[in-house]
């Protein structure tokens, strides 16, 4: 694994290897605080800006198609469902690819299209942040990390999609799904109770921040 933008300890787990972001590395106050803005342009050319979006829920999830991590919730469909439990109840949830061009999770628009097809995924869209400024603003670590965005704009969850930092699709049902559960919490108008947890997943590849 590469190194990352902050120090990390490296969990392993069988034959794998999980980089774990240190506590520090998200308990930096910038939760329940306004989330960074972004303007985006998504794999089918449309641009998004989350000031655009106030007044919606909105999901951000990092990611790498080579992560074992990631094909984890794929795999297991876990990803997909949540994508489109999400949808249904009017949340705007982001993939986005923050890998630098020649690194391992770059893709290109043709290439996210493909990968949203091939995985049946239906994030609302797939943002390409080959610089990683997205990445950058949120503190983004690994693939995948997650962060939910309430209605008002403010920043209410950010760190694994859920508790159990495996590659393993087995232990899916066995873990506490915190993006589902702050999700539920947030739709119903309640605080989120676990706003920040330890991500888990492959080193993000960082881009040029030019």
């Amino acid at each position: 694994m590469s190194n990352v933008i902050v120090p990390r300890r490296v969990l392993l787990l069988g034959s794998a290897a999980v980089a774990l972001a240190p506590m520090s590395a998200f308990a930096t106050g910038d939760v329940g605080k306004p989330a960074p803005a972004f303007s985006a342009t998504d794999s089918s050319g449309k641009t998004w800006s989350l000031a655009e979006l106030k007044g919606k829920v909105v999901v951000l999830e990092t990611t790498n198609q080579d992560c074992p991590y990631v094909r984890k919730h794929y795999n297991s469909t876990n990803m997909q469902t949540q994508q489109r439990e999400a949808a249904a109840r009017g949340v705007v949830w982001f993939t986005v690819a923050s890998s630098a061009p020649g690194e391992q999770g770059f893709v290109t628009a043709a290439q996210a299209n493909e990968l949203t097809q091939k995985r049946n995924a239906a994030p609302a869209a797939f943002l390409l942040d080959p610089q990683s400024r997205i990445a950058r603003a949120y503190g983004a670590t690994v693939t995948p990390h997650m962060y939910v965005i309430d209605a008002s704009g403010t920043l209410v969850y950010r760190g694994g999609i859920d508790s159990i930092p495996s590659s393993n699709v087995a232990d899916v049902p066995k873990a506490t799904q915190y993006v589902r559960v702050a999700l539920d919490q947030v739709l119903a108008g309640k605080p989120v109770a676990e706003a920040s947890t330890r991500p888990y997943g492959c080193t993000l590849k960082y881009g040029s921040n030019a």
